[in-house]
């Protein structure tokens, strides 16, 4: 394939987890990759992944809840690439607590890294796009915003993917761009990993399909949102947590 015709995909919190998954995933149907995370040790060790296996990809430490960051790093990836064809926004975090309980920092850093970042990044590359007449927006929004106890934070700020998601499809429909969310449930992160082994089970047979879900299975789902020939869907939330959102209140 002509190196200027291959599609670019920024992924943010791309270094580890899903995002690396994603970001594996994308690479394998042959786009070159731009990796955002703050973790430098972790994007030098996805990078060096990704390279070994023969994608081409950039690495760069990105604080995405600053716009100066984000700006900086998107313009970094058109002046090496020359054009965005996929943005998906997985950075995140969690801090969960009952609300009264919860400070102000708890509820200002997850609106800011699972809400803020997502506004900041669509905004830096939207008009790249809508130059070229082409993109592809995937928002990593939660099962959680359908509401969780102990993450008033986390389900507000997935919500307000959804709602972003939903107003952004309309705002550039015209403009050849579609939005789409993806909605994971429980995923085989490290953050699921630290649970002891009884909650780990417990949480197995919480989910219809009876297993766990896996970064692979959230990387499809983005994959066919990425897909020129899902040029037809926008706006819509897919939700990837075998079967949960349709029996549990909570995650």
């Amino acid at each position: 394939m002509n190196a200027s015709s291959q599609e670019v995909a920024i992924v943010t919190g791309g270094a580890k987890g899903i995002g690396f998954g994603i970001a594996r995933t994308l690479a394998r149907d042959g786009r070159r990759i731009a990796l955002f995370d703050l973790d430098r040790a972790a994007l030098d060790e996805a990078a060096t992944t990704l390279a070994a296996s023969g994608a081409e990809v950039i690495a760069l430490p990105v604080d995405v809840t600053k716009s100066d960051s984000v700006n900086r790093s998107v313009d970094a990836v058109i002046e090496r690439y020359g054009r965005i064809d996929v943005l998906v926004n997985n950075a995140g975090i969690v801090r969960d607590k009952r609300i009264t309980r919860m400070s102000d920092d708890d509820w200002d850093a997850v609106i800011e890294v699972n809400l803020k970042s997502q506004f900041l990044c669509c905004r830096a590359v939207l008009s790249h796009m809508s130059a070229a007449q082409h993109g592809r927006i995937v928002n990593i929004s939660s099962r959680a915003w359908l509401g969780g106890v102990g993450q008033a934070n986390y389900s507000a700020a997935k919500g307000g993917v959804v709602s972003l998601t939903r107003s952004l499809a309309l705002e550039w429909a015209k403009d050849g761009i579609t939005v789409n969310a993806v909605a994971p449930g429980i995923v085989d992160t490290p953050l699921f990993q630290a649970f002891d082994a009884e909650l780990q089970e417990k949480l197995k047979k919480s989910v219809p399909v009876q297993r766990i879900g896996t970064p692979e299975d959230i990387a499809e789902a983005v994959r066919f949102f990425a897909r020129r020939e899902a040029s037809y869907i926008t706006g819509q939330t897919l939700y990837v947590c075998g079967g949960r959102s349709l029996s549990s209140p909570s995650v």
